[in-house]
């Protein structure tokens, strides 16, 4: 296999396994009104499953940020599939609550390991210009692991039924991980091999450098105001909102969060493209993102449900480009840490968007309890994501003072937008 051939192939085998992570993360929210019916459980109990399973995950980022470089991309992608695998095949059995809580919290230990660990596979093969680009193409295109959850899957939950349906969930996992092992290297051949291991001082120092670094910072809270609000969308309150706040069909609201899916996919290489071309441009790419997702929502929710289809639908859309918004956190862990560091940084970012994540899934449930899943009370319930939007937009506005700072310092000064357009309409 020639070397051009080589590179796609890795990168094709990791995509495939953040692919079925994200179909393993996702599969609870396609299921969660059978998941009420199975396990009896009540709004706030059914959140607490994905709650936890984000929870893990964000607890997780910064050790297995550790992990990555110290063991490398592919021991973490074989290990998290085969974890999520065994999440899922528990979940198949579970006939209770407690069981099915370890099934998602098996999942969530095995998602942790598996992005950043693809993400660093990505810088590790790819140019650095092409970075971007294709740090956009694997996030997105893993996204299409939605798809698996909201067609296929969805399909074997009404068809067969819920043991059918995560057994086979668990089996693709397996294959995965056997593909991982088969194909995946952490470097391409004659790279310079990695620092030996740190001691565990040295990986304090690190994780200190790291986070004490303006640019990781502006990763994360560029992740934490990109990403939630399409995520618990997407992972738990979409379906349960669009049916029965929004008198959907369940038919209806799959092909909503597969349209999700589709939009995310196309507006990735563009936001990739613009992030390599304008790098000290990123944050305004962040900010509109952030807005226009706070606006859309505020229009929705003024609108006395049911809401149009068509104001649904651009919502949808919307909701979509936190997606590729919130890789442009991972772009500011790239450029501003050492390639040493880079595997606990992106950890650090990707705890931003989970842990809002985690807040915003459990703030709807409680607020949903006591009136159940009715209109009005998702009206209410979707209103806690005012306070994240307004935590993530101070946080970019400061960590990006700070960053810009340190580049003045460097000798890189960042014009502010208002000269730069002077400057074009001369």
């Amino acid at each position: 296999m020639n070397k051009q051939r080589r590179v796609w192939a890795v990168w094709a085998v990791g995509l495939s396994a953040y692919l079925v992570g994200v179909m393993q993360r996702t599969s609870f929210g396609v299921a969660g009104l059978d998941a009420a019916a199975r396990f009896d459980a009540a709004p706030a109990v059914l959140s607490g499953f994905v709650v936890l399973q984000l929870l893990v995950y964000a607890v997780l980022q910064v050790p297995a940020g550790v992990l990555l470089d110290r063991f490398g991309a592919k021991r973490l992608v074989v290990v998290g599939a085969l974890t999520m695998a065994a999440g899922q095949l528990v979940l198949a059995v579970a006939d209770g609550v407690p069981l099915a809580i370890a099934a998602r919290v098996l999942v969530g230990t095995g998602d942790a390991l598996t992005f950043i660990s693809v993400l660093s596979v990505v810088s590790a093969w790819f140019p650095a210009r092409r970075v971007p680009l294709m740090t956009q193409l694997t996030g997105l295109l893993g996204q299409l692991g939605q798809v698996l959850s909201a067609i296929p899957l969805a399909a074997l939950l009404n068809g067969p039924g819920w043991t059918t349906a995560f057994v086979s969930a668990a089996a693709l996992g397996v294959a995965v991980a056997i593909a991982v092992a088969a194909v995946l290297r952490n470097r391409p051949p004659g790279a310079p091999p990695p620092p030996p291991a740190q001691s565990p001082r040295e990986i304090v120092d690190g994780l200190k450098r790291s986070w004490r670094e303006p640019g990781t910072r502006l990763g994360l809270w560029t992740h934490m105001g990109t990403q939630f609000s399409g995520t618990v969308f997407a992972l738990l309150w979409g379906v349960p909102y669009l049916v029965a706040g929004q008198g959907f069909t369940t038919g209806g609201a799959s092909a909503l969060l597969t349209l999700f899916v589709g939009v995310g996919i196309l507006a990735g290489p563009l936001f990739g493209e613009f992030t390599a071309r304008h790098p000290l441009r990123r944050s305004w790419l962040v900010l509109a993102v952030i807005g226009t997702t706070a606006a859309m929502w505020t229009i929705v929710l003024l609108v006395p449900p049911p809401a149009p289809t068509w104001l649904l639908v651009l919502l949808v859309v919307v909701l979509a480009t936190g997606g590729p918004g919130s890789m442009i956190g991972f772009d500011y862990a790239r450029t501003f840490n050492p390639g040493h560091r880079q595997g606990t940084a992106i950890g650090i970012v990707n705890v931003g968007g989970f842990l809002a994540s985690l807040l915003v899934a459990l703030g709807v449930g409680v607020l949903l309890g006591p009136t159940g899943y009715t209109p009005a009370g998702f009206r209410l319930a979707w209103t806690v994501q005012y306070v994240i939007w307004a935590v993530a937009l101070t946080g970019v506005l400061i960590a990006r003072r700070r960053a810009r700072r340190g580049l003045a310092a460097a000798g890189v000064v960042v014009p502010p937008l208002r000269e730069v357009l002077a400057r074009r309409r001369r």
